[in-house]
């Protein structure tokens, strides 16, 4: 038989008879992955264990240590999940089930939603699959013939998926007769998943369209060790309890009402918090050479014509009409900036222009995703437009690239991943526009020395963009500032400057938030400190605690004293006992309680308590300022 020479990406090679499976491939090669890889690359695709290989290749394992082989593992199960509820419930129709970021889902047509009860028989049902070690099996066949396959088996959303695909040939999995729909890949057999857990159910439409039935989504979890999934569950446990909707509650922040849904309301203690990061963002602004603008809320449809979103962002614009003209309510804020641009002449001499906005933009979102703060219509976008010559604008996006980085830090997030986005299949501007901006974002990253990854086809309509992911206490990534370079708006408005040649030439213009959404950055700071904030941003910095009404007096002077030196100060003067107003403080999350008494009357001292930590001891009324002023002015 013909030999293939087959290139692994641990540097080595071999030599295997023509149509030898990767998994044999494996066991031949005796690695140490034999009992982890779950599905493999060739020549970068990622393809099954039982694929055989025909020609020549560089072939790369995957586990559930990479991305791609968690997707694998997480996909199989969703897959299991199927063959399972279709035994418990043969009457249920089968959606989509792919994997997600944290696990996997699956959709299904279903007479009544599935219970509690439901879910522990599909677990068990699970598991008992995994048991049986159920190889995996791929079939590629004409569309006519799964076609035939699924309306034998009344899988009415199947057949709308595949009358929809424009391949000649499908490929079906199965497993000891249940058959699915899928592209894969999956992992060899049902043994390799190791260990599963419902984590509920919840009603979706049908491919997101509200016009469509609603199925029952059923969300799971799974790693291959079950000390991997415990840790997993724990965290989620973590989660619901600095879940920012519970929180906003308690510390009585935010809150959201039927008569504007999706629309925030801030409280004052909220509003306080929002009020300290926009402080703080206009200052390193200022310090950074930004010029603070406001640009209006409700702009006329010829702008938004002009400027690309009408034909590209229309379906989430709020609109309306004055006087006979067309307006729409800003979903973003850079048209607004273009105009103030445009409004003088510019030299060269004048670039860069940075303009900064904490601009109000409304978007139609779908009730059905609406999320606290983390989806809303209406919120604050931290946006800032540069304006600058072709030559400045590496040197402009490395320094964006350094102040969302510090301004990261100083939030308390130290772990920050990096994308680059390419052009999408919907946008604006020539190839040579769009290489540029490209090469000039890629060269940046690489003059700091970043690592990214790259993101084809997820670039904003007018431009490439360097996107940028905290991580937060949780190890949950969250989507948060952007860099977006744009050839093509200064184009479409006609701006210009005057150059050092006495002719005028376009600025290259760069769109750039840090914060993103101020709601879903509260939101994610909320989560991420547990509603335990710094003390420079929360809300009530210190509570006063007087140990009976005799006290209260002097409580009242030390409160006024520390509002005077620009503390966020409250009192507690209900006739209580100390230790209730002390558990109450600490439940509302306050981060330091002076407690006071006879003795510390006498002597004109507090008896310091931090949260979480315990008795600090008795510190003058100075020491006590100093330390607050202290901890405030490092942010810490």
């Amino acid at each position: 038989m013909a030999k293939i020479k087959v290139k692994f990406s641990d540097g080595s090679e071999g030599s295997f008879e023509s149509g030898t499976s990767l998994s044999k491939i494996l066991q031949q090669k005796n690695s140490s992955l034999s009992g982890r890889a779950l599905a493999a690359k060739v020549d970068g695709q990622l393809v099954d264990l039982n694929h055989a290989l025909g020609q020549d290749a560089t072939v790369t394992f995957v586990t559930f240590e990479d991305e791609e082989g968690r997707d694998v593992f997480w996909h199989s199960c969703a897959h299991v999940m199927a063959h399972a509820v279709k035994e418990l419930f043969p009457s249920a129709k089968l959606g989509i089930g792919p994997a997600i970021a944290s696990g996997f889902y699956y959709d299904f047509d279903v007479a009544d939603p599935f219970s509690p009860q439901d879910l522990e028989a599909i677990e068990a049902r699970i598991a008992k699959i995994i048991k049986a070690n159920l190889p995996l099996i791929r079939e590629v066949i004409s569309k006519e013939d799964a076609a035939s396959i699924f309306r034998g088996l009344g899988e009415t959303y199947k057949l709308e998926l595949l009358s929809e695909l424009e391949d000649e040939q499908v490929s079906v999995y199965s497993q000891n007769g249940f058959r699915d729909l899928c592209r894969g890949p999956h992992v060899p057999s049902t043994g390799r998943l190791g260990h599963v857990k419902l984590l509920g159910a919840a009603g979706a439409y049908w491919r997101g369209d509200e016009r469509n039935p609603v199925l029952q989504r059923i969300y799971g979890i799974a790693y291959p060790r079950k000390s991997d999934l415990e840790r997993h569950l724990k965290r989620l446990e973590e989660a619901k309890k600095r879940d920012h909707r519970r929180l906003g509650r308690q510390l009585d922040l935010f809150s959201f009402h039927p008569e504007a849904p999706g629309f925030p309301f801030w409280h004052p203690k909220g509003l306080i918090l929002y009020d300290q990061i926009v402080a703080y963002w206009k200052k390193v602004h200022r310090r950074e050479g930004y010029q603070l603008v406001n640009t209006p809320l409700m702009l006329c449809d010829e702008l938004w014509r002009c400027s690309g979103h009408w034909d590209n962002y229309r379906e989430a614009m709020y609109c309306t009409e004055i006087d006979g003209i067309g307006y729409a309510i800003k979903p973003m804020n850079c048209p607004g900036g273009l105009l103030i641009y445009k409004s003088s002449p510019h030299s060269y001499r004048d670039l860069p222009l940075k303009m900064g906005e904490l601009g109000l933009v409304h978007r139609h979102e779908k009730h059905g995703v609406l999320h606290g703060l983390f989806r809303v219509r209406q919120f604050t976008q931290d946006d800032a437009h540069i304006f600058c010559l072709p030559e400045q604008a590496q040197d402009q996006v490395i320094e964006v690239i350094d102040l969302s980085l510090e301004i990261y830090k100083t939030f308390g997030f130290r772990e920050v991943h990096v994308e680059l986005s390419t052009r999408p299949r919907k946008s604006i501007g020539s190839d040579e526009m769009w290489a540029r901006a490209e090469e000039t974002l890629r060269s940046a990253l690489s003059r700091k020395e970043i690592s990214f990854e790259l993101n084809p086809g997820a670039g904003a309509f007018y431009g490439p963009k360097i996107d940028f992911h905290i991580e937060d206490s949780l190890s949950r990534r969250w989507q948060c500032g952007t860099i977006q370079l744009d050839f093509s708006m200064p184009e479409r408005f006609d701006l210009d400057y005057m150059g050092s040649d006495g002719e005028k030439h376009r600025p290259v213009m760069i769109h750039r938030a840090i914060l993103g959404s101020l709601e879903r950055f509260i939101g994610i700071i909320i989560e991420h400190y547990g509603g335990d904030f710094p003390l420079w941003l929360a809300p009530v910095q210190a509570k006063v605690i007087p140990i009976s009404r005799d006290h209260v007096d002097y409580g009242a002077q030390i409160t006024s004293l520390l509002e005077g030196q620009g503390l966020r100060i409250e009192i507690d003067k209900r006739d209580e006992k100390m230790g209730y107003k002390i558990r109450d403080a600490e439940t509302l999350k306050v981060p330091y309680m002076l407690v006071v008494g006879e003795k510390e009357a006498s002597a004109r001292t507090a008896s310091l308590r931090l949260r979480h930590k315990g008795d600090i001891g008795a510190l003058s009324l100075d020491d006590v300022i100093l330390r607050l002023k202290e901890e405030i002015s490092n942010k810490t």
